[in-house]
């Protein structure tokens, strides 16, 4: 199964564009922040992340709400959360 995480965006990375830490499921990651960099990428905001690449801006409420079901799924999340932390964008 694939899951979208939201993540909230700590910091942009000024030395690799397009890069950003995120805290997801309480572990500080480094996403591929490019494919919504139109958007306005800044910290503070959440995104929702798969497999290192943030997909979308989410709003903060929604970001809640969908960490609230994804917890409800078990084992699905965290395997969700497992690929997450094993992934590596260089």
């Amino acid at each position: 199964m694939c899951l979208g995480i939201p993540g909230e965006v700590l910091t942009l990375d000024v030395e690799r564009p397009g890069m950003a830490t995120v805290n997801v499921g309480g572990a500080r990651r480094q996403v591929n922040v490019m494919l919504i960099e139109e958007d306005g990428v800044a910290p503070g905001d959440w995104v929702l992340i798969h497999v290192g690449f943030a997909l979308a801006k989410i709003d903060e409420e929604e970001a809640r709400l969908t960490l609230s079901y994804l917890e409800e799924m078990g084992q699905a999340y965290r395997d969700e959360l497992q690929a997450l932390s094993e992934s590596r964008i260089d």
